[in-house]
């Protein structure tokens, strides 16, 4: 099966590198949403516009994951029912999600929900805001991805 990319596309804020590399690999990218989203006019792209449901883009990447796909995505939860189902997933920061990691990126996630909850004290927020470093480690994690799985498939 020919590798591909799968992106969580409603807030991904690397759309148009992800674009760029896949081009490059000459690989399919398709870019899940809940809304319309507009996307240059290229073979290799496609879009898939699921349902207003909750986590229905979700249910349709995981569904759709699999050993030749490289998932982007910053939702840990989606990140770890794609790991079982065998992809790659790499967050938009260029941060790898794997095996190893996700079990300790899930519970750190549940902590920070429950602080936010209950947080009275100010400093307890969101991630950090998105840098030209976060784009730069997501393009080459990415590159990096479909070089490996372009090997495995070859």
């Amino acid at each position: 099966m020919t590798p591909r990319v799968l992106v969580d596309a409603d807030a991904c804020p690397v759309k148009e590198e992800i674009y760029k590399v896949a081009w490059r690999h000459e690989l399919p990218v398709t870019l899940v949403s809940n809304q319309h989203l507009r996307i240059p006019p290229h073979l290799l792209l496609d879009k898939v516009v699921v349902g207003s449901g909750f986590d229905a883009a979700d249910d349709w990447i995981a569904e759709a994951s699999g050993p030749a796909t490289v998932v982007v995505t910053a939702d840990i939860l989606l990140a770890d029912r794609c790991i079982k189902a065998g992809a790659t997933v790499i967050s938009p920061s260029g941060k790898p999600f794997t095996a190893n990691s996700i079990g300790a990126a899930v519970a750190t996630r549940a902590i920070m929900a429950d602080l936010r909850a209950g947080a009275t004290a100010p400093g307890i927020g969101g991630p950090a805001p998105f840098s030209k470093a976060d784009r730069s480690r997501f393009l080459q994690a990415l590159d990096e991805a479909l070089v490996r799985l372009k090997r495995l498939r070859g």
